[in-house]
């Protein structure tokens, strides 16, 4: 397989095992984030080190590893992303699994197992038609104070979702134009995303709009532009004028 095809086909299986772990009925509410973490987690590891032996792996479920800082290509994983969305049984929850390659998001699938879709960065598809007024995507429990007050500079209609990929996804399938986040993110929330959105055209950037670099020492990123590439200035200058 491809880098692409073994992406998408391992965050696919991720999916289809989260959900039987789910149907299984055997674990309580607290406890099947948990576990359907660490099912995926393990499955996506073992499989990426079977299959990619040579490569750096990142996991948000998995010890850190300094060996991946000295190589080229890492793959960057999150197993659930969207946990609570998962017990839930929403449908706005995802499983990333992405390739970087020194310290770009190459490569990427991300899984709607909810959706039973699958979404790649080697078959990008044309863009839907946007919509007159456009839709930022924010976090359907706690909305960043400045993706809102952006919304209200644009003349954007929020809609509340769940996960990253998930908010992501919906502005690669035309059900939203602008995905800002100012709220805190790990290079596995955007790696697989990023790489998606960027495949099928759309702008990707950190909020001041500087450039999204993985495999850091500090996986820690704060904020993430994913949206239609006509929106990308007014969007980049309202936060600059929010933020400073």
């Amino acid at each position: 397989m491809t880098d692409a095809e073994l992406a998408a086909h391992l965050a696919e299986v991720a999916g289809r095992l989260l959900i039987e772990v789910r149907a299984s009925g055997v674990f309580s509410d607290k406890a099947l984030g948990k576990a359907g973490d660490q099912t995926a987690n393990q499955f996506l590891c073992h499989a990426l080190r079977a299959q990619r032996p040579e490569d750096g792996l990142l996991s948000e479920e998995e010890k850190d590893n300094e060996a991946r800082l000295g190589q080229s290509r890492v793959w960057i994983v999150d197993p659930v992303d969207g946990t609570r969305e998962y017990g839930e049984e929403r449908t706005d929850w995802a499983v990333h699994v992405a390739l970087a390659v020194d310290g770009v998001a190459t490569v990427g699938a991300v899984a709607l197992p909810g959706l039973g879709v699958v979404l790649r960065s080697d078959q990008p598809a044309t863009l839907p038609p946007a919509a007159a007024t456009p839709r930022m995507l924010v976090s359907r429990t706690r909305p960043a104070r400045e993706a809102v007050a952006v919304a209200e500079a644009v003349g954007a209609e929020l809609v509340a979702m769940g996960s990253a990929g998930a908010k992501a996804m919906a502005v690669v399938r035309g059900e939203a134009e602008i995905y800002l986040h100012t709220g805190g993110q790990y290079e596995w929330d955007s790696c697989a995303p990023v790489a998606v959105a960027a495949a099928h055209g759309l702008h990707v950037s950190r909020a001041d709009g500087t450039a999204l670099v993985y495999n850091q020492a500090d996986t820690y990123m704060p904020d993430l532009l994913i949206c239609r590439k006509e929106h990308a200035r007014k969007l980049l200058d309202e936060v600059a004028r929010i933020t400073g």
